[in-house]
């Protein structure tokens, strides 16, 4: 039985025979798309686990396809880019992707980034020991893999989850962007201003849910982020 279901996009056919080589070799099935049309269609019809997406797509660029997904899933996505510009990748996670990796890349390297997000996109087996964390109007259900905010669920993906999961478990304490990207799971040496995108993007998601009496994620300049209780005054 397949480990899971990874949909491959890139317009170059080697890249997506090599990729798919290594991760069918590692036991994931894989289904492919060569163009950002294809990529939304083939992604409505399979539901893959995953999606590796290359940015340099014809008919529909790849942060297009990111935005049109995102508008309905939280499907993991990991992007492949031929620049080496942090605005690229950082575009690209502000949409709502959850890692990258810049071509050239070793598909073993890929291979193991497919590993590492779809682990941190699923529960781990067995509760930990305590599944649900409230502060103010914010209430983070480990065992779940949900977060609600004033009562509505927010719509993380797998990163963001992981990201305000850690804070809840110490409110008030400062964590540094180390340890947050420790709660990713990363096994390689992180890209430290990702975690700045991410708690970008848990911000606006929590204002979004409601104002008033919540809680904020507050910047301890230097330092890192912490997780604190707000009382609209």
């Amino acid at each position: 039985m397949a480990k899971g279901k990874i949909l491959v996009v890139d317009d170059e056919k080697k890249i997506v025979s090599l990729v798919r080589a290594y991760l069918e070799r590692d036991g994931y099935q894989v289904v492919e798309a060569n163009d950002g049309r294809q990529a939304l269609g083939t992604f409505q019809r399979e539901r893959p686990d995953l999606i590796v997406l290359d940015l340099m797509l014809p008919e529909i660029d790849g942060l297009e396809v990111c935005r049109q997904i995102r508008r309905s899933s939280e499907v993991p996505i990991i992007m492949l880019t031929a620049r080496d510009e942090d605005a690229d990748k950082l575009v690209g996670l502000e949409l709502g992707a959850d890692d990258y990796i810049t071509k050239p890349f070793s598909p073993r390297e890929l291979a193991a980034r497919v590993r590492v997000v779809l682990r941190r996109a699923r529960p781990v087996t067995g509760p930990p020991a305590t599944t649900r964390l409230a502060l103010g109007a914010l209430v983070v259900d480990e065992a779940r893999f949900e977060a609600a905010c004033h009562g509505r669920v927010l719509p993380l993906t797998p990163s963001e989850f992981r990201i305000l999961a850690a804070l809840a478990r110490s409110p008030g304490q400062v964590m540094s962007r180390v340890q947050l990207l420790d709660a990713l799971g990363e096994t390689y040496e992180g890209y430290e201003r990702t975690v700045d995108v991410h708690i970008k993007n848990l911000r606006h998601k929590l204002a979004t849910a409601g104002s008033g009496e919540g809680c904020n994620i507050a910047t301890v300049h230097g330092v890192g982020y912490k997780l604190q209780e707000s009382r609209h005054v």
